[in-house]
């Protein structure tokens, strides 16, 4: 991680993120001094001392920049020489204007301007000249002359630096620049400036600019005498105040006042007694020496020093810190470090890394890397070149991506985002839940504290369908949307309080709620378990209950009853392949309930069944989404949870997509993989996506897709220029002659060219460019962070 995080492809940068050494023999972790005391603190640099490659990682400049760049080493791409250059209509605007009040200074010079003494013989005397003519009649006329001169010299100097494009070439040559050459650059205009004014002094003959005569003069006329001149002092202090004047806007210009002080400052810093500094890079743990826990601070670096922490470990205490200054808990932060050392706070798991990383993580910055920004001229200037990055500022609004199969989704994204969170749930930060089929390659078994697989007899854990629930109310209404979410036949709200008439008596009878061959049961009206239940609940005290049983009978008998359809649906998971499934007493496996994401920083993987039982795993699908949708809403939390679901084909809901545009107030997000968006019903599209704030569109949608993104994106306001070329057409003989002549030498006929400039607003990227100009390997991506910040849609290279 030795480079700038603009360049690097994933995999080949030569220091990657640095794990923890092996412990010292003995096992567990090194021991730590004994607290003491507060002191004040006595610490300087390390400067002397070898640096470990977690301290360089820790020290890594990390700047403020724009959603999705990848900020780990980040610097602005260098303006190009051809951006750099000015343009030809610059220079032609300095030089045009320059050219012309030359003239019109000779001109004026040679007295050739019409009517050039008639303004000065209103304002003077008549006296002062001889009767009709500009001839002066004595000394006033002359210094009126003098006068009237250096006002049209300073009046034609105001109008070609106003008409001209003398502030852009300034701009451009001067303060552009970095100090000091902008100092001495305007220096350098300065002293030539002052040779045009004062020639004699710097040993030149060229004739002075009326700068310091016409203020001579001026003075001569209101006085009246020449007399004035014979104190030094006054010729003294006219001088210099010519001087100020002309260096004033060069002093402007250059930056010198700001500068000096910067160099008064810098002298008086140097000049002070030497004392204790504080090392503030985040290796030194500064934000601890400042809240006075110096100890804690000194542990901290020792073990970052020694080479027996790595970035989980950092961010793990980094999260533990702030959390510990909020609840004002400073004492036990400290404590627990002296104790415990590297591993404090560990993962309940005891993992402090997970096992073959694959891709490239900032968990200081909380980023994971997925690609590079490509380069061009719709792209601004911060993202060209740059690498691409998402965090949990831009998951928190959740994330739509649309590809086809072999397009890269699961690849370039869905491992990457679970990998990244995975580390952030070591640190403490997360709790993830990826949705996958039985063998995706979203990492190794050990890399999750839960890994569910449905329908395989060897699975560990079982998934509860009512994501310990005890709100029967609750319990029906994700259950309903995940069996018939999906449906516009059958209103969810109908099915979820067919499924609660049930729910209820049943939790009410037997302290649990059924499983889902008993429901399936229930549901079809069977006699006997509907009696059962009714025996069941024959206390005076479930009079209730009982009457939800009656009015379950009375809707059975209609038309309309959803119970018959749900039964349907829940008979796609009550196979015999799932029997040990779904809250079925299995000898050896523990349910796994969703609503533990929510208490936790967990790592769960739920493989969905493999081929054959694409409906059931749809299903399942929904249900997951809207059982996150409901317990990621709820509770106080300090970590953040998301879900990701590698295919989320039938999935989507219309409750689910509501619940989806709540989770960026609940620190919560989702990740929907899809291969086309006909995999949601047509209704939704616009929902969807209005309620995810980032998007991606993968290389090879179609133009339907396409147009879905291209609709969500908008439009955006560019200049067009239309270039027209009319024939030239020519009257007189001798130009028609001359015309022909040039038609026969070169081929082509005399034409002019007409260009029109204008604003016109256009997609940002239409369905077709989408659908055929995304290369192989690449996807547009926008971004939204919880901020509000945007990230335009973009061009992304996935493999760089």
């Amino acid at each position: 991680m030795d480079s700038d995080g603009t360049r690097d492809a994933r995999g080949t940068h030569a220091n990657p993120v640095p794990r923890p050494t092996t412990p010292p023999e003995g096992g567990g972790v090194p021991p730590m001094p004994t607290r003491a005391p507060e002191v004040p603190p006595s610490y300087a640099p390390h400067t002397s001392q070898a640096r470990s490659s977690v301290a360089d990682w820790l020290d890594a400049p990390r700047p403020a920049v724009e959603p999705g760049i990848w900020r780990y080493r980040y610097h602005l791409p260098k303006i190009s020489r051809q951006e750099r250059r000015l343009a030809p209509v610059t220079i032609v605007g300095f030089f045009i204007p320059l050219v012309a009040g030359l003239l019109l200074w000779s001109l004026w010079r040679h007295g050739s301007i019409p009517y050039q003494w008639a303004v000065l013989k209103l304002f003077t005397p008549d006296d002062w000249w001889w009767a009709g003519t500009t001839s002066p009649k004595g000394i006033q006329g002359g210094e009126a002359i003098r006068v009237a001169g250096g006002v049209f010299f300073g009046i034609l100097v105001y109008a070609m630096a106003r008409l001209g494009s003398w502030p852009d070439i300034i701009r451009h040559v001067v303060t552009g620049r970095a100090q000091p050459a902008r100092a001495l650059s305007a220096a350098v205009g300065a002293l030539i400036a002052l040779a045009f004014v004062f020639p004699s002094a710097f040993g030149l003959g060229w004739d002075p600019l009326p700068v310091q005569d016409p203020l001579f003069s001026l003075i001569v006329l209101v006085t009246g005498d020449y007399a004035v001149f014979a104190s030094e002092l006054l010729t003294d202090g006219l001088y210099t105040l010519i001087t100020l004047l002309v260096l004033w806007p060069f002093a402007r210009i250059g930056g010198w006042w700001p500068y000096a002080k910067e160099l008064l400052a810098a002298r008086a810093k140097a000049g002070e007694v030497e004392r204790p500094t504080v090392d503030l890079r985040p290796s030194q743990w500064p934000d601890l020496r400042e809240a006075g826990q110096h100890q804690a601070a000194d542990a901290l670096t020792g073990e970052v020093r020694a080479g027996r922490m790595n970035d989980v470990d950092c961010a793990r205490v980094g999260h533990m810190w702030a959390l510990a200054r909020a609840r004002a808990r400073l004492s036990t932060f400290t404590d627990t470090v002296l104790r415990d050392g590297a591993a404090a706070w560990a993962h309940p798991s005891g993992d402090r890394d997970l096992p073959g990383r694959s891709d490239r993580h900032d968990l200081l910055a909380g980023q994971v890397r997925i690609g590079q920004w490509t380069a061009g001229d719709r792209v601004p200037a911060a993202y060209g070149g740059a690498g691409a990055a998402l965090g949990t500022d831009t998951l928190g609004t959740s994330l739509l991506a649309v590809g086809p199969s072999g397009s890269g989704k699961t690849r370039h994204l869905v491992r990457p985002v679970v990998e990244f969170l995975g580390l952030q749930a070591l640190a403490g930060r997360c709790a993830v839940v990826a949705v996958c089929a039985t063998g995706a390659p979203l990492g190794p078994d050990s890399a999750y504290d839960v890994v569910v697989r449905l329908g395989d007899p060897a699975s560990v854990y079982d998934l509860d369908p009512y994501a310990d629930s005890d709100d029967p109310d609750e319990a029906a209404a994700f259950l309903a949307e995940g069996l018939v979410g999906d449906l516009d036949t059958v209103s969810s709200q109908r099915a979820a309080t067919a499924l609660a008439q049930l729910l209820g008596p049943y939790r009410t009878a037997y302290g649990r709620f059924p499983t889902l061959p008993v429901l399936r049961e229930l549901l079809e009206g069977e006699p006997s378990a509907l009696e059962s239940l009714r025996a069941a609940l024959a206390a005076e005290e479930h009079a209730t209950m009982r009457r939800e049983l009656d009015a379950r009978a009375r809707q059975s008998a209609g038309a309309g009853d959803p119970a018959p359809l749900l039964a349907d649906r829940l008979a796609v998971l009550d196979r015999p392949v799932f029997a040990d499934f779904f809250g079925a007493d299995r000898t050896g496996s523990r349910p796994f309930s969703l609503r533990a994401v929510a208490h936790h920083p967990l790592r769960v993987r739920i493989d969905l069944p493999e081929r054959g039982h694409e409906e059931a795993s749809r299903l399942i699908s929904r249900l997951l989404l809207a059982q996150f949708g409901a317990v990621a809403a709820t509770g106080d939390r300090a970590h953040f949870a998301f879900l990701v679901l590698d295919d989320a084909t039938g999935a989507v809901t219309t409750e689910s997509v509501r619940r989806m545009q709540r989770l960026r107030s609940r620190n919560a997000g989702v990740v929907l993989a899809l291969r086309t968006v006909g995999d949601v019903p047509e209704a939704l599209h616009g929902p969807l996506y209005a309620a995810v704030g980032c998007r991606m569109a993968f290389s090879g949608v179609t133009t339907w897709d396409g147009s879905r993104f291209a609709d969500a994106w908008g439009t955006q306001w560019v200049e067009t220029k239309d270039v027209a070329q009319h024939t030239v057409f020519a009257d007189q003989p001798m130009t028609r002659a001359i015309h022909a002549l040039r038609k026969l030498v070169t081929g082509r006929a005399v034409t002019t060219e007409a260009v029109t400039v204008r604003q016109v607003e256009r997609e940002r990227w239409s369905a077709s460019e989408l659908a055929h100009a995304v290369p192989p390997g690449h996807a547009v991506l926008s971004l939204t962070s919880v901020q509000g910040e945007h990230a335009p849609p973009l061009l992304v290279d996935l493999r760089a």
